[in-house]
């Protein structure tokens, strides 16, 4: 595999970006609020972070242009590390009494946005 160029990493930003904006509106519509996104932490980053009553959800969004190649999109090291970046920053986000957990949103184009729940406890 040859190295990725800037142009490539742009793109590949730019898509992310767009996933996640899409993954916001679909969270927003199924009656999250979205508090923050793209929250970086020496950890790791963590795509969007979205509000129901009693619940903080920390949320990573996966694009692909094939929806084939979903499966192959989230894995235990990624969502490690998205755990790790939670550690840091859940307090300024959740408050007393707030259920917390780790959620992915998986996207492809032309497919309804795959909600995957509680995809990691990192607190277990």
């Amino acid at each position: 595999m040859s190295a990725r160029t800037p142009e490539d990493r742009h793109e590949a930003d730019a898509r992310g970006r767009e996933g996640e904006a899409e993954a916001a509106m679909f969270l927003a519509q199924a009656g999250w609020r979205i508090v923050a996104e793209r929250v970086k932490t020496k950890a790791g980053e963590i795509d969007l972070i979205a509000k129901k009553t009693g619940l903080v959800a920390f949320v990573e969004v996966k694009w692909r242009a094939r929806a084939a190649d979903l499966g192959d999109a989230i894995d235990e090291r990624r969502l490690a590390r998205v755990a790790a970046a939670v550690e840091v920053v859940w307090q300024e986000y959740a408050s007393e009494g707030e259920d917390i957990r780790i959620d992915v949103i998986l996207l492809s184009p032309g497919r309804r946005p795959v909600h995957i729940e509680n995809a990691w406890l990192p607190f277990g």
